[in-house]
């Protein structure tokens, strides 16, 4: 995951719709049942996922909870970090 693509895509969702970013996942996911993908591709297809899922993530706690984008970038990043550790 990195935090400058889930922020610019927190931004992308802020301004426009979440469901452009829930259909790209979709649309990545079906992408990973290609069996002749390399692994090279899928971990970027990965990447790309976990970044989309974070966005999602940050855009609801700013929504629902009430956090500034900092907080919410940080505490989900917290969250990541934390459950890495476990």
């Amino acid at each position: 995951m990195k935090l400058p693509v889930i922020k610019q895509l927190s931004k992308f969702i802020a301004e426009n719709d979440q469901d452009y970013v829930i259909e790209t996942i979709e649309t990545l996911e079906a992408i990973t049942e290609v069996p002749s993908l390399k692994d090279e591709e899928l971990d970027v297809i990965g990447e790309l996922l976990s970044n989309m899922y974070g966005a999602l993530e940050v855009n609801k706690m700013i929504r629902e909870d009430g956090l500034d984008e900092k907080k919410a970038l940080n505490a989900f990043m917290q969250r990541v970090l934390g459950s890495i550790d476990k």
